[in-house]
């Protein structure tokens, strides 16, 4: 697994070495590094935690807007994670976080692709998000069914990205 550039040289860094970072922490996301890079090359950030929350803050003002584009844009950035239980995932750091995920018998694998559906149905332009954290496949499933019951978009979007910049911080404590 790559590493980390030090926090400091971040402003200093080219662009392609930018992405690289926010793929690192994130997903490969050309939206968000178009929303991301001009902060990263004007702020120097103390720790990678600022900087994640500093993420955090433009995605739920993307959350808050009315504007179909910046909802469009959160989709986008969002749907860049994988689908939980995916046997085809790009990135090195989703692959170790959904391991156990893939473990199990056929149908609790095919129930948890269900899930799947149902949550993309009921959200159209989300996918389900979640800081699995060592977390067994049935807790996961039932936070993916609450989450479909509570059938709440905007809240949706926030836990969302919550999820997201909580698998940000931890893959930035361990790179």
């Amino acid at each position: 697994m790559a590493a980390l550039p030090s926090i400091t040289t971040l402003p200093h860094l080219p662009d392609a070495d930018l992405s690289k970072v926010l793929d690192l922490l994130f997903e490969p996301s050309p939206p968000l590094h178009a929303l991301s890079l001009p902060v990263l090359r004007s702020t120097a950030f103390p720790t990678y935690d600022v900087l994640v929350a500093a993420v955090n803050a433009q995605l739920g003002a993307l959350a808050q807007s009315d504007s179909p584009a910046d909802v469009e844009k959160l989709s986008e950035i969002l749907c860049a994670h994988p689908r939980l239980g995916e046997k085809k995932v790009e990135s090195e750091q989703s692959r170790a976080e959904q391991a156990q995920l893939q473990k199990g018998g056929e149908e609790e694998k095919e129930k948890l692709a269900k899930l799947n559906r149902e949550y993309e149905d009921k959200f159209p332009g989300l996918r389900y998000v979640v800081f699995v954290n060592g977390r067994e496949r049935p807790v996961i499933m039932e936070n993916m069914r609450a989450r479909i019951d509570r059938g709440d978009i905007k809240a949706e979007r926030l836990e969302a990205i919550q999820a997201m910049c909580d698998i940000a911080a931890d893959r930035a404590a361990k790179l």
